[in-house]
């Protein structure tokens, strides 16, 4: 028995340096406890509950959904054979280098953009609708940030309407935003006459300033307090966009933006790693969020089905 007796707690008197080290221990948990509460108390609720002159701007690639909408969609419409096999290896490889950059690359996009204006030419606007609700639960639904989601969920439950802001085609947007139970999407919009797609395009693709003149004229016809509205993103493309609002988050942002943000002290979570965000403020629950659920201009690739 005596061999356990190691497995025994000894009692020991407290000594003089392990009192002190007790009561400094306690002194630094008390300290924390108070200034975490105090940090929470001077912090202002956000989003303000029942403001209804604010509203949140979401981005929507890489941003709510991990890579990019047009290239989602871009595999449904080879599903559905609107190009061949040799178009889509050009295609997968956009998406790969998409996702490994996380950024956008204005070449490929301009090229999505250009050959998908071929694809859509003389189809029906009812008929791309019909086929980007089957496409956003064959290759989308999975693919959407849960944190991501619960921020705009946040928004949502304070009584505010949140908006995608995107330069995939506007009808695919709106698909989204209504899965995603958001209150509309602003997107690129293809020009159609007597709902058929002509292969042109209303304006230019909804893209970096191009944004911020959409979310602008969006808050003037809304009523919105710019000042007291918050946007996400994460492409330095999005830079004007996030500067109108009073509340600005870069979510799994690009080298750029990360700088940018750091730069003007604004907030920053990132979903693809697991870090905590460089600032206070973002809700808690974006940490663990639920998983809910423009344009012929960015439908896919390449080229008309022959």
């Amino acid at each position: 028995m005596a061999a356990l007796g190691w497995l025994t707690p000894r009692r020991r008197s407290a000594t003089a340096r392990s009192v002190l080290a007790g009561e400094a221990s306690a002194e630094a948990a008390r300290k924390s406890s108070q200034e975490a509460q105090d940090l929470a108390e001077r912090e202002p609720e956000f989003p303000v509950l029942g403001d209804d002159r604010a509203a949140a701007f979401f981005d929507l690639d890489n941003t709510v959904m991990q890579g990019a909408a047009l290239f989602h969609f871009g595999r449904g419409l080879y599903k559905r054979k609107f190009f061949e096999t040799r178009d889509l290896v050009r295609f997968a490889w956009q998406q790969a280098w998409f996702r490994l950059a996380g950024v956008e690359d204005p070449e490929h996009m301009q090229d999505a953009r250009d050959s998908a204006l071929s694809i859509v030419k003389g189809h029906r606007v009812a008929e791309l609708e019909s086929i980007g609700e089957e496409i956003y639960d064959e290759y989308m639904a999975e693919r959407i940030w849960p944190g991501t989601r619960a921020l705009a969920q946040a928004h949502l439950d304070a009584g505010q309407k949140v908006w995608l802001v995107t330069a995939a085609p506007v009808e695919i947007a709106q698909v989204i935003a209504r899965r995603l139970g958001l209150t509309g999407a602003l997107g690129t919009v293809a020009e159609s006459v007597d709902g058929v797609y002509t292969g042109k395009l209303v304006g230019e693709p909804l893209h970096g300033p191009a944004k911020a003149e959409a979310v602008r004229a969006l808050a003037a016809a809304e009523g919105l307090d710019l000042s007291r509205c918050a946007a996400y993103s994460d492409s330095h493309n999005d830079i004007p966009m996030l500067s109108l609002v009073g509340h600005p988050y870069a979510i799994n942002p690009d080298a750029k933006l990360r700088r940018h943000a750091r730069d003007k002290d604004w907030r920053l979570r990132d979903y693809r790693t697991g870090r905590k965000a460089a600032k206070v403020g973002i809700p808690a629950a974006a940490g663990v969020g639920a998983v809910a659920g423009g344009t012929a201009a960015a439908i896919a690739l390449h080229r008309r089905r022959r």
